[in-house]
Formats: C-alpha cells, sequence, structure tokens
C-alpha cells in the first residue's frame, strides 16, 4: 500500500467503498486520499493527527476527514483488538454532476464542511447504528443508508477538526518527511524533544525544519508538541480507574515542570487540570476544540 497517496481500494462494481478495520494496530502512517472519509471509531483509544491538528478518540466517535487532507490514527496499544469501520466516498463517485441536482440542494452544506473534515459532538448512537450496518449490506440497501447517513450528519452538532485548508496534495518526498516528523513525535513525545535531533530525523538543518514544519502544519513545531502531550494529559486524566495525580499526569505527558503543565493546559483547554478531570468525574465532556 502506498503512504503518499494512499490508494484506497475499490472493490469491483463497487462506488462506496466500506472498510471495516479490526486489528491490534490501525494503519498507523500519515497519508492522504482524494476520497473524504467517515470513520466511526467501534473499540479503541488513541490520538487523531489530521492536518494541523490533533484530537483524542474513543469508542463511539465519529469523524469526517476532507480529502487530500493528511491524517493518521494512532491507537492506544491494547490487548483487545481495536475496531473502527470507515466509509469512502467522492462528490464523482455517482457522477459528476449527481450531487448538484435540486433534489439533493439540502446535503450542500454538509459537503462544504466535509471538505475541511468535522468531529460530531453529542449523542452518535443514530450514527453508529447505520455505520455498523452498512459492510452487511447490498449495494442498494448500502446506497439507501448512505443518504440516511448524509441527512443525519447534516443536522448533527460538530466541531471542526482543522482549519488548514490544504490546497494541493503534498508530494512524496515530502509525504514521506511529515510522516517520519510525526511517528518520531508520536513514540517519543513523553521525554525530552530538542529541535536539532527532530530535525536530523529528516536530514534538515532547524532553521530550514522549523520553515518546512510550519509550512505543512500553519503551526510552530512546538505548538504541535504541546497540543500533543496536552492531549495524552486529558485522556489520562479520563481514567479515574489509574488514580494519578496531576504530577505524575504532567510527568507522563512529557512535561519537566508542573507549573508550565498547568499554564499551557489552561491556554488549550480553557480550564486547569484538576477542573477538567472533576469535569470528567461528573460526567460533564468537554469539547474545546484547540
Amino acid at each position: 500500500m502506498k503512504v503518499h497517496p494512499f490508494q484506497v481500494p475499490k472493490p469491483l462494481h463497487q462506488n462506496l467503498i466500506v472498510q471495516v478495520d479490526r486489528e491490534p494496530i490501525f494503519y498507523n502512517r500519515l497519508h492522504q486520499h482524494a476520497e473524504i472519509q467517515f470513520t466511526l471509531i467501534v473499540k479503541a483509544k488513541g490520538k487523531l493527527i489530521v492536518g494541523d491538528s490533533i484530537h483524542p478518540f474513543k469508542d463511539g466517535d465519529f469523524f469526517v476527514i476532507g480529502p487530500h487532507c493528511p491524517h493518521m490514527f494512532k491507537n492506544d496499544k491494547s490487548d483487545a483488538m481495536s475496531h473502527k469501520i470507515s466509509l469512502f466516498f467522492t462528490e464523482h463517485t455517482f457522477g459528476a454532476s449527481f450531487f448538484e441536482l435540486p433534489d439533493l440542494e439540502e446535503l450542500q452544506p454538509l459537503l462544504d464542511i466535509s471538505r475541511e473534515g468535522f468531529q460530531i459532538i453529542g449523542n452518535t448512537e443514530p450514527i453508529q447504528k447505520l455505520m455498523v450496518q452498512l459492510p452487511g449490506l447490498e449495494k442498494l440497501d448500502r446506497f439507501v443508508a448512505f443518504f440516511q447517513l448524509l441527512k443525519r450528519l447534516g443536522h448533527a452538532d460538530k466541531k471542526t477538526l482543522t482549519n488548514f485548508v490544504y490546497p494541493k496534495k503534498i508530494g512524496n518526498s515530502q509525504g514521506r518527511r511529515m510522516q517520519t516528523i510525526f511517528e518520531y513525535v508520536v513514540t517519543h513525545f513523553q521525554s525530552e524533544i530538542d529541535l536539532n535531533t527532530v530535525a536530523a530525523q529528516v536530514h534538515m538543518t532547524p532553521n530550514a525544519f522549523c520553515k518546512f514544519f510550519k509550512q505543512h502544519t500553519n503551526k510552530t513545531f512546538f505548538q504541535f508538541l504541546i497540543e500533543l502531550r496536552i492531549e495524552h494529559a486529558c485522556q489520562l486524566l479520563n481514567r479515574s480507574e489509574d488514580q494519578l495525580s496531576i504530577l505524575e499526569i504532567s510527568e507522563q505527558s512529557g512535561f519537566s515542570s508542573i507549573s508550565n503543565f498547568n499554564r499551557q493546559f489552561k491556554k488549550l483547554k480553557g480550564i486547569t487540570p484538576s477542573r477538567f478531570s472533576a469535569q470528567q468525574e461528573d460526567g460533564k465532556a468537554v469539547s474545546i476544540p484547540i
């Protein structure tokens, strides 16, 4: 399978592509494809890197990834099999002008926001039921379920995944570099990372690396690193069974100073780590885009 660009395997005589992943580790390479991607996380926890942003995911989460948007689902290691269901299509899946039909005018706002990508917030159960049915449906039933899904998505509450617009595909050389950077950071973010070391992973000088990273993510490398560490901390704060202290969570998320951890957490999430933890225990969802 190619990483850049990633070619979504298309079954013969099928327009809508449904893919079921049941594996210990999801395909964890930064990749992009021409199709819009709908993904339901059936069973897994981890982080989604998409465009210039990082988002945690858990059982029941639903994401829409825009066309040609670099992304990677990085699930946590677990003894259980991870499970997700994805649906792939393009605006030309049913013909060049299909979605321009007057009868489908209601879908245009959804298609517009799908180009950017979003996550459904709130109750996803009706969407989950439709996605779980898709792999077992025949062609016509799958077509009908697809439009039921589009209608529900159109009325659902959403939050944008990334504000960075990708006007063109990332080339093979650039893509391999970004993949190498993300893989290194995701593997080592709990330890100290210096600019010289990460730049050396892609054989660049620190200055050239900083310009390259900013160009392809619309943020500095250390902004990205802090966001990744904070999202990891949020996952630890959600796991009340671990009973970790704020100091332990700070250290396990790669922060050498708890005061810096508290400051960066509040800057990104709008509340302190202890308050965030208390809200999780109270069952109140915190959904603040980074």
